[in-house]
């Protein structure tokens, strides 16, 4: 029996499948979007959610079931993935198709008009005519949304929309998402952060394994610990308990008075092998650049910066070879290669930047270490699986294995669970424990406070390019990082 679309529906979809070569991807889903809601869409990577939102947004096509909306309801999307143009500019980047002319020209005036409003409602204060890519990552996703928005969608699927933004640009999205169902706008919201969905949405729908395994419940009438067994089919794993590794040695990581014109100032800490040691701050705070520093991204003034015993690294190459991995929070952009199969990935470090194997190793010897890596990792998927073709949980793991694979001193991680569900979580932090355990010195960098709270030994807090202090202990929680990175003070007991 077919489902009809009603007035208050903006679509429905019924018994849709899609496979895969043998793998079915989607198994009989059915979804109902209403306009005026915001509808959650949520489960593990590789559960289906993409395809869904793929074939919900005729960019593919279901091999079974069907797909209604009524005849007015235009659908914007926006992707984790950006697909925005980085050379081109903010103003370009909001009108790419059939921008506003006058006398055949772009109408620059009439495109800033249209956009102003749009702008001022997510608190995006940007120039309009600077390129894209000299953006932020949070203010690149914010004109991802921008551009969405001025096409005036009945249907606006926003797929991760904040695995990138800081916590105040999250709170006008918040505002912005009240005003959009107050117009009558329906929102399919695709999220792996599960406190969002009790903070937005009105009804959640929850996939795993490619088939519903909640339809459209009443957030009201469900808690998180509902969400997560319904998306694993139990309780994620309890987070490892790991000891401190002793080891009598000079600390991987020391920065001494360390200055970068305009981002830094005066920034002075170590890191000992078997640390976790976390950073937080604001955007444009200074931990980021700090970060940089240790990867030899970022050239310093003045100070002195010494990285496994190697000196200042002046480029990434250098850092690598001083034993640094560096995990991207873009993974797409500077992780990985996404056209190629799993092994080349995995070993394009190990292999041709370190010479680890020698000069001709053979293709079954890389895969033989890859499959090594892949287990490890409980990664889904196998050597010889394109990555474009992975989830991006599995995706991040693959990023995380081609550094595993160089048996790193120093583990950099910037945001390296940002966008993946909480089974991927909770592994990835496995593994930052099990690092930590054989001796690395791990720095990491997230916009997840809870994710600090959880992982790290401490936290060093940035306040306009200088560490105001540390937390550490029971004082390390989200509510003190918190407060430190508004007030650019660290609280009584904690260690300045």
């Amino acid at each position: 029996m077919t489902a009809e679309v009603t007035y208050d529906d903006a679509l429905v979809a019924r018994d849709l499948v899609k496979s895969y070569g043998g793998v079915r991807a989607l198994d009989g889903v059915d979804i109902r979007l209403r306009g005026g809601e915001v509808h959650a869409l949520v489960g593990e990577n590789g559960a289906g959610k993409s395809t869904l939102v793929r074939i919900l947004s005729e960019t593919l096509t279901a091999d079974a079931g069907e797909v209604r909306t009524t005849p007015d309801t235009r659908i914007a999307v926006v992707s984790q993935e950006l697909s925005l143009f980085r050379d081109l500019t903010v103003r370009e980047n909001l009108f790419p198709y059939d921008p506003p002319r006058r006398l055949g020209l772009l109408d620059r005036g009439a495109m800033d008009r249209a956009a102003r409003p749009v702008l001022a409602e997510l608190g995006l204060d940007v120039d309009t005519g600077v390129p894209l890519g000299e953006l932020p990552l949070a203010d690149q996703q914010l004109t991802e949304i921008a551009r969405a928005l001025l096409r005036r969608p009945g249907l606006l699927i926003l797929d991760e929309p904040t695995s990138a933004l800081p916590a105040a640009a999250v709170d006008r999205l918040e505002r912005v998402l009240r005003t959009l169902t107050g117009r009558g706008i329906a929102v399919l919201y695709v999220t792996h952060f599960l406190d969002e969905v009790m903070r937005f949405a009105q009804r959640v729908t929850v996939l795993r394994d490619g088939r519903v395994a909640l339809a459209g419940a009443r957030r009201a009438e469900v808690d998180v610990p509902e969400l997560v067994t319904a998306m694993l089919g139990g309780s994620p794993p309890p987070p490892a308990r790991r000891a401190r590794a002793e080891v009598d040695l000079p600390p991987p990581v020391v920065l001494s008075e360390v200055e970068v014109p305009g981002r830094l100032s005066d920034v002075t800490f170590t890191v000992r092998a078997g640390e976790v040691v976390g950073v937080a701050g604001l955007q444009g705070a200074g931990h980021l650049d700090a970060l940089a520093v240790v990867c030899g991204r970022t050239a310093v003034s003045a100070g002195r910066v010494d990285i496994a015993g190697h000196g200042l690294p002046r480029s990434l190459r250098e850092a690598v070879r001083a034993g640094v991995a560096f995990v991207p929070s873009d993974r797409k952009r500077y992780g990985l290669m996404v056209d190629r199969e799993v092994w080349e990935n995995t070993t394009t470090v190990s292999w041709l930047a370190l010479g680890r194997g020698g000069v001709l190793p053979s293709r079954a010897e890389l895969v033989r270490r890859t499959a090594d890596l892949t287990e490890r990792l409980r990664l889904r998927g196998g050597p010889h699986d394109l990555v474009a073709r992975l989830s991006g949980g599995n995706q991040q793991k693959v990023v995380i294995a081609k550094w595993l694979a160089t048996e790193p001193k120093v583990v950099v991680l910037d945001d390296p669970t940002r966008g993946v569900d909480v089974g991927v979580r909770a592994e990835i932090h496995r593994i930052i424990g099990e690092l930590a355990a054989g001796g690395a010195a791990v720095l990491l960098a997230s916009t997840d406070l809870a994710e600090l709270t959880e992982v790290c030994d401490r936290a060093l807090v940035f306040v306009r390019g200088r560490v105001v202090g540390e937390v550490r202990g029971e004082r390390l929680t989200e509510r003190e990082l918190a407060v430190a990175m508004q007030k650019g003070v660290v609280g009584p007991g904690a260690v300045g």
